[in-house]
């Protein structure tokens, strides 16, 4: 195990447990001590999904578990590397590079954060909605999820009422509202108690939002340049990397 530039490290994760979901949707709990001691919402980590195949997959972070050295990631099957990872058991280990990228802002927040996560786009709300019931941040925040493949969990009814949003659209997360934070749910295949559409945040609102941006990378650690896209900045139009510049972008500067 090895520090790279004090932040990143080197780590050879167990795997502790994995779940299998409808829609080849897999949750895998690793032990890594070393990136659950410093991940924050926004991180991933990247991670070799077998030994036969040399490029790694950037995996955001869902969960952390910092007592016991854990994290969850949810991942969907989509190519060799995820369907040989969905083949990993509890007691194998996979190596990954992480805490990675530049987490979402962690502090002073609006009272009611409105946090927005669709498909493999989830896990980042779910790690940013746990820091937010920390004791400090004295926040509620609102989450809207959407699936176009059944959500990687048994949505139930929410018992929290939610200003504008239609009577039907009931189902939310479990896990948000054990947490005491209102959620919904949304998707096209007609689920009971979602809506029926497309989670979206429309720029002519003008709230101040962050963006967590995916890109194919291949080190994930801003020396193959691979994951560049274009952002608006101060003095004008410039490439930027989504894995260390990045993942968390101003929406205002993305195009």
């Amino acid at each position: 195990m090895n520090a790279t530039r004090g932040t990143l490290f080197v780590e050879d994760a167990e795997v502790v447990s994995h779940e299998t979901h409808a829609g080849d949707q897999h949750v895998l709990r690793l032990l890594s001590p070393q990136t659950a001691a410093r991940a924050q919402p926004g991180n991933f980590i990247h991670i070799q999904c077998d030994p036969a195949i040399l490029m790694r997959r950037p995996m955001s972070i869902m969960r952390v578990e910092r007592r016991q050295g854990q994290i969850d990631i949810l991942y969907k099957i989509h190519g060799l590397g995820t369907e040989l990872l969905a083949k990993k058991r509890p007691g194998d280990v996979l190596n990954l590079v992480g805490p990675i990228g530049v987490p979402f802002k962690l502090s002073g927040y609006r009272p009611r954060p409105l946090l927005i996560g669709g498909g493999v786009g989830i896990p980042p709300m779910i790690f940013l909605s746990e820091h937010m019931k920390s004791p400090g941040a004295r926040v509620k925040p609102l989450i809207l999820m959407g699936s176009e493949v059944p959500f990687p969990f048994r949505p139930r009814p929410s018992q929290f009422l939610v200003p504008g949003i239609p009577a039907e659209v009931i189902a939310a997360m479990p896990l948000m509202e054990d947490w005491g934070f209102p959620s919904r749910l949304a998707s096209m295949k007609s689920l009971p108690g979602c809506f029926e559409g497309n989670i979206t945040l429309v720029r002519e609102y003008q709230l101040p939002c962050q963006v967590s941006l995916e890109e194919y990378m291949a080190c994930a650690v801003g020396g193959c340049a691979g994951c560049n896209v274009r952002i608006n900045t101060a003095n004008g139009p410039a490439m930027k990397r989504v894995c260390v510049d990045g993942p968390v972008f101003d929406a205002a500067a993305v195009p």
